[in-house]
């Protein structure tokens, strides 16, 4: 009897380990990284009040932080968002025009010879950088609203891999346009607020607090949303707010993005009140959950424990039936 109760507690044992193995080699990746162009556009966006019958001129800097002189391409596209059925989300399109995105046509590039054309190329030196200047010219009628566009610099000149696949970057800088004649609309949709326990990305999970919802512009010029994740702890160890610099995203006309946060040091165990809010202007909409975190490790170790403890339990009362059968005899 105690030899398979003894078996019973190694088998227990075995199989929790076994569990524990899987979960290490589950939660692994392998990510290799490859060599290639380098270069980078500052700044990231520039905004512009504009009016009707207008000139605006300004600049943005292109490095190119390689070891080999670099040839660019610069060039001007629409900077929209195209919803896909297939991921029931919206995606950035660049070739998607509409009326939000008439600026691309407005702009200029000044080539090397002081030309201002649509797609000049540029030659810049190993480790150096160059400013570029541009211009908006508007006419003599705008949309209400904004105006959105992305301006582009594509290397031409890329690394030529062991792969036969040449490496091309082309990083871009984002130009918000937003009209001073006219109406302009403010308007959003806050909606599909959810809190979860869990995140699956790459297909790994990860067991931590996660926060998402979906924002809506149904306006005619972009805003910022903001997310805001707090976790208070009731039984357990550590607490969680969204810091003020992080939880922004930009959400232009005609499109809907997600907006997330995760509190990516969730304790293994414990109790918390766990609040989501996400805001664009005055406007807000939260959620309010009380989420119990326990990690497959713990429930793992509790199940060891358990058993073992059933087992010694098992033992004692065989133990007290044996001693009473011989006391009466």
């Amino acid at each position: 009897m105690k030899k398979n109760i003894l078996r019973v507690l190694l088998f227990s044992v075995i199989l929790s380990f076994g569990f524990l193995i899987i979960n290490v080699y589950a939660d692994e990746e392998t990510t290799t990284v490859q060599s290639g162009t380098s270069i980078s556009l500052m700044p990231v966006s520039q905004t512009f009040q504009l009016s009707s019958n207008s000139t605006y001129e300004s600049s943005f800097k292109v490095t190119n932080d390689g070891e080999s002189e670099m040839k660019i391409n610069v060039y001007v596209a629409p900077y929209s968002y195209v919803y896909s059925n297939e991921e029931d989300l919206y995606k950035l399109g660049y070739n998607n025009e509409n009326n939000y995105t008439q600026i691309t046509r407005w702009i200029t590039i000044k080539d090397e010879a002081g030309n201002y054309v649509e797609e000049p190329i540029f030659t810049i030196p190993a480790n150096s950088s160059l400013e570029i200047f541009y211009r908006v010219t508007t006419p003599s009628n705008i949309p209400d609203g904004g105006q959105y566009a992305v301006i582009f610099a594509h290397t031409l000149s890329g690394i030529m891999l062991d792969s036969g696949i040449r490496t091309e970057a082309s990083p871009g800088m984002v130009i918000y346009g937003r009209s001073v004649e006219g109406e302009t609309i403010r308007s959003a949709e806050i909606y599909d607020l959810k809190i979860n326990r869990s995140i699956t990305e790459n297909n790994t999970t990860r067991n931590n607090f996660f926060a998402t919802a979906r924002v809506k512009n149904t306006g005619n010029v972009d805003f910022n949303a903001r997310g805001v994740l707090k976790v208070e702890s009731i039984v357990g160890f550590g607490s969680y707010e969204t810091p003020e610099t992080t939880g922004i995203i930009s959400v232009i006309p005609e499109s809907e993005r997600i907006i997330s946060d995760e509190w990516a040091e969730t304790p293994s165990f414990g109790l918390y009140k766990v609040t989501w809010s996400v805001t664009v202007g005055e406007q807000t909409e939260l959620i309010e959950r009380m989420v119990f975190m326990i990690s497959p490790l713990v429930i793992i170790v509790t199940i060891i424990v358990l058993t073992i403890l059933v087992i010694w339990i098992i033992i004692r009362v065989r133990k007290r039936k044996e001693r009473r059968s011989r006391l009466a005899v």
